[in-house]
């Protein structure tokens, strides 16, 4: 039986088996695939210490660590059930079982796409899924953001100051946000707002160059330099229901120590609430659910 598995090798799970290391713990770091959310990443130029990078060269990064400190992740692996046991949890995986008296479930999210022509293609070559973290990319662009909830207002208000111009594309009659946000980011000189429009094709050459949408049964077309699709995204904690508490969004419900609603169970990054979808804070929040599973190991 390990101390500690740690379910997700992305930057929250990677930090908690960095410090699961240090601390000389007996432990196990599964991951679908290394790196998680760095796989979809363009350009990062918002975390700290490092000017700018892109999320290959940051998984690098974090692998070199990782064998500097003689950690092997068990990559390929999905975990589909934890169960209680004696003195512990069992985890069951596609590939194999495991034993840990704690567990830190750092499975991350991933964003929900338009499943349109040009959307794979033109991924992280202008088009991405996070205003935030890739909005700075497209100072004095043209670019469409694309949803009409709070996280695509928010990316049109976060954007506006970089932005040339902003077509906001909203499926819906009306934005499912709140009046505030709406008031807001409407407001702006050059953001235009499309509402009832489709999106149907991203297009371009090496870089993207256009968008096609449908409005009143018609097809219109846009110039853009940028596609920010911002429709939500979806934490990976489906194999979680029944075992856990989650939040109406289904990301797990944690207290400021990482804490989830069994005890001996921590979570933390995109799969935990309050999240933001930051590569800064999920490091943090990996930290923390390392350093309070070790905490409560010895107070057993």
């Amino acid at each position: 039986m390990e101390e500690v598995v740690i379910v997700g090798a992305g930057i929250s799970g990677l930090t908690a088996a960095i410090y699961a290391k240090r601390k000389k713990m007996d432990f196990v770091l599964l991951g679908e695939n290394f790196g998680g959310q760095f796989l979809e990443s363009g350009k990062i130029n918002n975390y700290p210490a490092i000017t700018e990078i892109n999320g290959t060269e940051l998984s690098k990064m974090f692998e070199k660590q990782l064998k500097f400190n003689q950690i092997e992740p068990k990559i390929g692996e999905k975990i589909t059930k934890i169960s209680k046991i004696d003195s512990g949890f069992k985890l069951e995986g596609k590939k194999d079982n495991y034993q840990a008296k704690t567990v830190i479930i750092a499975t991350g999210s991933h964003p929900k796409k338009l499943s349109i022509k040009g959307e794979e293609e033109f991924a992280n070559k202008g088009l991405t899924y996070c205003s935030i973290c890739d909005g700075p990319l497209f100072s004095g662009k043209t670019i469409a953001v694309i949803g009409g909830g709070n996280s695509a207002l928010e990316g049109v208000d976060f954007t506006h100051k970089v932005a040339k111009k902003i077509y906001l594309i909203n499926i819906d009659q009306k934005f499912n946000a709140h009046q505030e946000l709406i008031d807001k980011a409407t407001a702006y000189d050059n953001v235009e707002v499309v509402n009832e429009a489709e999106t149907e094709e991203i297009s371009g050459e090496k870089m993207v160059t256009g968008l096609k949408y449908k409005k009143d049964g018609k097809m219109h077309e846009l110039a853009v330099d940028g596609v920010i699709v911002e429709i939500g995204r979806t934490p990976n904690t489906d194999f979680l229901e029944g075992f856990l508490q989650l939040n109406n969004k289904k990301h797990i419900q944690i207290d400021c120590q990482s804490r989830t609603s069994v005890e001996g169970v921590f979570a933390a990054g995109d799969c935990a609430s309050g999240n933001e979808y930051q590569y800064a804070i999920a490091a943090g929040q990996g930290c923390i659910a390392l350093l309070k599973a070790a905490r409560y190991l010895a107070g057993r």
